[in-house]
């Protein structure tokens, strides 16, 4: 327990730092796109290009966060195979407090009066969660459940990838949801990944819940990114939360295993709630900090 709560924290912290970095590579690259007047940084509906998206992902701000958003899955991996996963991606879920305190140093900006009471009412949950977790549930299921992860994964981040595309700038939010779902898929996956223990190589590439991770994995950053370069970081962070966290929980829950400590379950819902409703709250006040301070960058309107 006590080696899966460090790895959840050190997961949390190296999301919430990488994530402020791939913000500042996004901006950077589309107030020089913008400079550059080429015309090709938004599509029709007023999002992000592909190859706008590209160009942000290559810049060394965002290759840094990405740096530190593989270390987070790694250890978040971990994490997921050693707790709850209620409680695993709601501890990792609480890289939006790291988010939003670094976004005041390195994106200056101010965080409203509500954002603030929003992160303290997550800080509390994780402690709740925290004291009523037992012990995480089993990591077998059956291989009709993998398949479905898989197909439901496919379908989150295809079907989401042309849902952000047409909702252009005002889908913000929802690529940051549909980020943290692809992210939640990936918990799952690793929770329940045939061929780790024992190794196994071939039941291991042969498993369909491989395939949901990096699926997951990979769309999920593609639709972090989009939400970061047209939307306010800590809104965007925080309807990933809501993603991450409130399907894998349930999930683990229903159908692994998972559980509280015997006469805690009340305060694990508690905890549970509070996280989910909190991260919903500072996307909610934080959606319109960026206009409000100036500081999303203006890229330049599509050439008909």
């Amino acid at each position: 327990m006590i080696i899966g709560l460090v790895t959840a924290v050190a997961a949390s912290a190296c999301y919430g730092t990488g994530s402020v970095l791939q913000a500042l590579g996004a901006r950077r690259s589309a107030r020089q796109e913008a400079a550059e007047s080429t015309g090709t940084a938004t599509t029709e509906h007023g999002g992000p290009s592909l190859a706008s998206t590209a160009k942000a992902a290559v810049t060394w701000e965002f290759i840094l966060g990405t740096v530190l958003d593989f270390v987070g899955f790694m250890l978040g991996a971990l994490a997921a195979r050693l707790l709850p996963l209620f409680l695993s991606q709601t501890i990792i879920s609480a890289n939006l407090v790291i988010t939003a305190v670094l976004s005041i140093k390195l994106l200056g900006l101010r965080l409203k009066r509500l954002e603030w009471v929003s992160i303290g009412v997550l800080c509390g949950a994780l402690v709740l969660l925290a004291a009523a977790a037992g012990p995480e549930g089993g990591h077998h299921a059956p291989m009709a459940f993998h398949w479905w992860l898989l197909g439901v994964t496919v379908v989150l981040i295809a079907g989401g990838s042309l849902l952000v595309r047409r909702l252009g700038r005002s889908g913000a939010i929802v690529a940051g949801l549909l980020s943290g779902l692809g992210f939640g898929a990936l918990g799952i996956g690793v929770r329940i990944l045939d061929g780790v223990q024992p190794f196994d190589l071939a039941q291991l590439v042969g498993d369909p819940a491989l395939y949901a991770i990096l699926i997951g994995g990979l769309g999920g950053m593609y639709l972090h990114t989009v939400a970061l370069q047209i939307g306010s970081v800590n809104a965007a962070t925080a309807a990933l939360v809501v993603g991450e966290t409130v399907v894998p929980g349930a999930v683990g829950v229903l159908w692994l295993g998972d559980s509280s400590r015997a006469g805690l379950g009340w305060l694990a819902v508690t905890g549970f709630v509070l996280a989910v409703v909190s991260a919903v709250g500072v996307a909610y006040f934080g959606q319109s900090e960026t206009e409000a301070h100036g500081n999303r960058p203006k890229v330049p309107e599509p050439v008909n």
